[in-house]
């Protein structure tokens, strides 16, 4: 799945969100619970997970993401870029400063090794 690499290279730091909605106006944030940081190494390897998510076929579910992640800069003053994802249509929407129009909706493999690993990650993050 491609990412804006001005965003990956930039990013200092990844929220991960339990999604509980979805925002009301186009490009704010996905509502929910913040149930984890990422920093450092924990980062950099979701990025590349995130990255290495092979393409795939939509599936109809409507588009109800369960979990998202918010990319910070180093002064934790502007997110990079949102992305939510949802296993149940294998899609992944993302919006921020670094993210150009091609990027804004995106298809995966939920299936695929990457995409589970990176469920895992986001269990793994929940309380």
């Amino acid at each position: 799945m491609p990412i804006p690499v001005e965003a990956v290279t930039a990013t200092a730091l990844i929220v991960v969100v339990r999604i509980s909605g979805l925002p009301t106006v186009p490009g704010e944030p996905y509502p929910g619970s913040v149930v984890g940081h990422w920093v450092g190494n924990e980062a950099a390897d979701a990025l590349a997970l995130i990255g290495d998510l092979p393409g795939g076929e939509q599936h109809r579910c409507g588009f109800s993401p369960g979990w998202g992640i918010r990319a910070y800069e180093d002064s934790l003053d502007r997110v990079l870029f949102e992305a939510a994802f949802c296993f149940g249509c294998h899609e992944i929407r993302m919006h921020g400063a670094a993210v150009p129009p091609p990027l804004t909706k995106q298809l995966f493999d939920a299936e695929a090794p990457q995409a589970q690993a990176l469920l895992a990650l986001f269990r793994a993050a929940t309380p």
